[in-house]
């Protein structure tokens, strides 16, 4: 199937995009936010519809007046609905244990938090060291048994348990049935 449409305008379109929603959030007019970064407000309003060829310089501005990253302004904009399959994923091997995790949600800026699909079998258990100070891991099983928290006071998990514990500290995880698996959420405080 071809498409006989109009080329895309990315990365206009995402620039457009990014200008309304940060302009948005800042809660700023298009006279407010032009005056801001010192540039007309007519060239705001092409920006905003995706026309003209903005400038590094210009685009710069515009995240000094809004508070934002230039990076914030020529991304690509994230999906409303991200899905990840089961088996797909960035998917990274422990080499002392049977031992799988793979990355669902890294923490955007700000937000300070990764969620991870881990997959565990019998065997060795797998020792973390601590993480940054601040570190909480909560953890939910979904399938098996496991033994997870600070090293010495492990609890035993099974399917839809919950566990909390600090993540700053030596800490394990070790499946007690063959295919244990849970998320993982790294909050970084």
């Amino acid at each position: 199937m071809t498409d006989d449409g109009p080329p895309s305008r990315l990365p206009l379109d995402w620039i457009a995009a990014s200008l309304r929603r940060e302009r948005t959030r800042a809660g700023l007019s298009l006279s407010v936010l032009a005056k801001r970064a010192g540039i007309a407000k007519s060239t705001l309003s092409q920006l905003e519809a995706a026309s003209g060829n903005p400038s590094v310089e210009t685009l710069w501005a515009l995240g000094v007046a809004l508070g934002v990253p230039f990076s914030a302004l020529v991304e690509p904009p994230a999906p409303a609905v991200q899905v990840i399959r089961a088996g797909e994923g960035p998917t990274v091997h422990s080499e002392r244990a049977a031992y799988a995790a793979t990355l669902l949600s890294a923490s955007p800026p700000g937000a300070r938090r990764d969620i991870y699909h881990v997959r565990v079998e019998p065997g060795a258990a797998r020792d973390s060291d601590p993480h940054i100070p601040g570190t909480v891991e909560h953890l939910i099983v979904s399938t098996g048994k496991l033994a997870a928290g600070p090293r010495g006071e492990t609890v035993e998990l099974g399917p839809g348990d919950y566990v909390s514990y600090r993540g700053d500290v030596p800490h394990a995880y070790e499946a007690l049935a063959p295919g244990t698996t849970f998320v993982l959420v790294m909050q970084h405080i």
